[in-house]
């Protein structure tokens, strides 16, 4: 299958970029076209979180129910937006302006690739490796590490979100990072133009 986007990983960034470029799906930009997201959440930091200090959520919310509740959030508003689960990326190849995605079962191409897997120095998706350097903003010891970047942008139609770009593991700053690279893909996809989302009463 070939998508416009396909996000790797469904953690905070991943599923916040998710449902930000699927809330687009009215805008005559974004309409057309094909979104994805591999649902790799087993390994999420989400699994053992627990929020007392996070805007708009319930204190004592626990990251294990977002991973589930940002799943159905997405599935009931939009469900255009492919959730691929059960499957893990094994490498992420470029192929002329496009990337092929090879996971344990299946082999996806995109225009876009988001990575927003998790920062420990366990990553195992091949094809990331000359991206890969010591975690900015984090203490030595714990070996994080970053996919380097500016702006999130790693190379042409690559993109990393959440921690793995760089930024502190802070719930609301790993979803804010997928916001921003999903409103950034909105704007390429809408000639450069500013464009972002918004809901109304």
């Amino acid at each position: 299958m070939t998508f416009d986007v396909l996000i790797i990983g469904g953690g905070a960034a991943g599923m916040s970029c998710a449902l930000v470029l699927g809330s687009a799906v009215n805008k005559s930009y974004a309409t057309d076209k094909q979104i994805g997201i591999v649902l790799h959440q087993k390994t999420s930091h989400l699994q053992t979180a627990l929020f007392n200090n996070v805007l708009g959520l319930t204190p004592g919310t626990t990251g294990a129910d977002i991973l589930n509740s940002g799943a159905a959030q997405l599935k009931d508003l939009y469900s255009h937006v492919q959730q691929i689960e059960n499957e893990k990326v094994l490498a992420v190849e470029q192929i002329a302006s496009n990337y092929k995605v090879v996971t344990n079962k299946n082999t996806y191409h995109s225009k876009i690739i988001v990575i927003a897997v998790g920062y420990t120095n366990l990553i195992s998706i091949k094809g990331l490796e000359s991206y890969i350097e010591p975690h900015p903003r984090a203490v030595a010891e714990k070996q994080r590490i970053w996919l380097k970047n500016t702006n999130h942008l790693i190379n042409k139609g690559l993109y990393v979100a959440g921690t793995l770009a760089g930024w502190r593991s802070q719930f609301a700053i790993a979803s804010g990072s997928g916001a921003q690279v999903a409103t950034d893909i909105l704007t390429l996809w809408n000639d450069g133009k500013d464009a972002q989302v918004h809901d109304k009463i």
